[in-house]
């Protein structure tokens, strides 16, 4: 066989290869401390680390993203897994590369929530592009994140703003947030008709919740003590509101922030195990608590408000929101076969898969024309991308079990079969509407 086509044969086979990740860990004290956190396991199964019980385990990234790259072990030495995908992107797929260039257009997480996350948004393409070029050490790339959180538990987060008729209730009934609007007003906001209703709320809302968010940090602090003082003794009375309650517990967890405040203002969402969220740019959200897979586009630009001990950006954070009201949709996912269900979000860049597979039972996630990422979060299993046996990179790498990662190359199908009591998994691609667009 010529050189050349030992070559072309070499470049096959590594195109159609998929190849074991070491992924990183971010641990925020948000997070979930010790053995408790469902990141912390994955990590230490993951890189052979140990867990120390003492730390709090708050992320686990799978991606290219420089703020937590992976890496591929595919030879003596690791490699980013971003450098390893630039040494023949044809692994992409050609439609991706197109699209995106020559690296994953997705980050893919898992959370582990034991305290309220940041009240956040995240800019679209634009205010990124303005914001990475402004403050490059604090907005540390140029590309939006609209995400999706997957519950793997009961999972708790504020979502987007209330609806007409909820502002009006919160007014009724929260006192402490009425004196600031007025008594004036807040009439006026009461006795508004369902006829204008929508374009005034917004107008009343966006300027309410502008109000609360630039208040001083005095007038904040004596608000929040007002709004303690009052709850604490109603609740000897009554059963406190699932917002009251969460204003408490948000203010034990960040004393005298305006976030304990904002979360009347937004939706309150319960999600139980294999429900999800999707979250679009501009959109109001912060985590409560629980486990989540999370996936977003390839960014880590976040503008915060509240509830963080991180650098706030109020004023940009309010520039940027979108005022929409009302609840939003709860993801249940489309079922692709007695295991699998899939999850699509309205972004381009990605959807999840959810795998549970009985002992035994096996499933085939067909060739795609973009790249995979495959993590199993449960169980043992044989993974088997149809090569041939002296293609593996050496042996035992077929075998999968909880906090194995795998990137996946285009066009490559795989079949996986479960070997415990249950398999369970979650898989990444580009969303595979774009391949019917293109």
């Amino acid at each position: 066989m010529e050189p050349c086509d030992k070559n072309m044969k070499k470049k096959r086979k590594r195109s159609q290869r998929p190849v074991r990740l070491r992924c990183s860990v971010k641990n925020y004290d948000w997070g979930i401390v010790g053995r408790h956190s469902k990141v912390a396991r994955l990590f230490a199964l993951n890189s052979g680390s140990d867990i120390d019980p003492a730390k709090p385990y708050a992320e686990f990234w799978i991606g290219t993203h420089e703020s937590g790259p992976s890496f591929a072990d595919s030879g003596s030495e690791p490699v980013s897994l971003k450098a390893w995908i630039a040494q023949d992107p044809s692994v992409l797929g050609d439609k991706v590369v197109d699209k995106w260039g020559a690296d994953l257009p997705f980050l893919f997480k898992v959370l582990s929530v034991g305290k309220a996350l940041s009240i956040q948004a995240h800019p679209d393409k634009e205010l990124a592009r303005v914001l990475h070029k402004l403050h490059p050490n604090v907005y540390r790339d140029d590309n939006h994140k609209p995400e999706m959180a997957l519950a793997l538990t009961e999972f708790e987060a504020l979502c987007g703003f209330i609806s007409v008729k909820e502002l009006k209730d919160m007014l009724s009934s929260v006192p402490e947030i009425a004196e600031l609007v007025g008594v004036g007003n807040a009439e006026r906001i009461l006795l508004v008709n369902g006829q204008h209703e929508n374009g005034k709320s917004k107008t009343d809302l966006e300027s309410l919740f502008s109000r609360v968010m630039l208040l001083s940090k005095d007038t904040i602090s004596e608000m929040i003590s007002k709004l303690k003082r009052r709850l604490n003794l109603e609740k000897k009375k009554r059963q406190l509101t699932v917002k009251e309650q969460l204003a408490l517990r948000l203010e034990s967890q960040y004393p005298a922030d305006v976030g304990a405040i904002a979360a009347f203002f937004l939706n309150y969402v319960k999600l139980n195990r294999g429900e999800a969220i999707s979250l679009g740019p501009n959109e109001p959200h912060a985590y409560i608590s629980g486990e989540c897979i999370e996936c977003m586009a390839t960014s880590d630009n976040v503008v915060r408000a509240g509830l963080t001990s991180k650098p706030l950006d109020v004023q940009t954070l309010l520039s940027m929101l979108k005022y929409r009201q009302g609840s939003p949709e709860i993801l249940q996912g489309v079922s692709l076969n007695p295991y699998t269900t899939r999850y699509l979000p309205p972004f381009e860049e990605f959807e999840i898969d959810c795998c549970n597979l009985p002992q035994s039972a096996a499933v085939i996630f067909p060739s795609v024309l973009g790249p995979s990422l495959f993590l199993f979060t449960a169980g043992k299993g044989h993974f088997d991308a149809g090569l041939p046996e002296d293609d593996m990179v050496k042996e035992g790498d077929d075998i999968v079990e909880e906090g194995g990662v795998f990137f996946v190359p285009a066009n490559t199908k795989i079949s996986i079969t479960a070997k415990s009591t249950e398999l369970q998994l979650y898989r990444v691609g580009v969303n595979s509407k774009i391949y019917r667009d293109l």
